[in-house]
């Protein structure tokens, strides 16, 4: 009993490092360089991940506009458990000449220094993870000028493992255009 204990407590705890474990590229744009330690450090711990070669083009710049109120809600996961986040805003941009956007979500349990960016797009289920790929995007204080860098989606940990719990991509925020970039599966 105890140790299943642990272990419960420890998928948990991995849980939420997995929903906040990448940072988003500094203001001044696309660091291939940053993208590359960033994949080594994580293939440290995940052997045989595969990626989309770092690309500027999915390094792009994305105004954030707040939520005139915040949206409270439960979103879905990959098992019963049930997470009540909050939609605080939406971040606009445009890629291959298309005009998108992203919602951006905050855990009620988690900090709330980032922004948690969940997306499916037309690579799920071909050469991405079925059910979609995450960002997360550190806070601005008082700015609403970002780089969002597709370069650095990953998939959850569920892609993994199927005892994760994993939240499911709102189809809000579903892309209508393949994101050739971060991480494979």
């Amino acid at each position: 009993m105890i140790l299943r204990l642990f272990i419960m407590s420890f998928i948990a705890v991995s849980f939420l490092v997995s929903c906040e474990e990448e940072d988003s590229m500094p203001l001044d744009g696309f660091d291939e360089q940053s993208i590359l330690d960033a994949r080594k450090e994580k293939s440290e711990e995940f052997k045989g991940l595969t990626y989309y070669e770092p690309d500027a083009d999915y390094s792009v710049d994305a105004v954030f506009v707040p939520a005139a109120s915040v949206d409270t809600f439960t979103m879905q996961t990959t098992t019963s458990e049930l997470r009540r986040a909050f939609r605080v805003g939406s971040f606009r941009f445009e890629l291959q000449k298309k005009r998108l956007s992203l919602f951006a979500y905050q855990f009620a349990d988690a900090t709330q220094d980032s922004y948690f960016v969940p997306f499916t797009d037309g690579t799920n289920g071909e050469s991405t993870y079925r059910a979609g790929r995450y960002i997360d995007v550190k806070v601005l204080n008082n700015d609403s000028s970002y780089v969002i860098d597709f370069n650095m989606a990953y998939n959850p940990y569920c892609a993994y493992d199927e005892n994760y719990s994993c939240p499911i991509v709102p189809k809000e925020n579903d892309l209508s255009i393949a994101i050739k970039a971060g991480e494979k599966k």
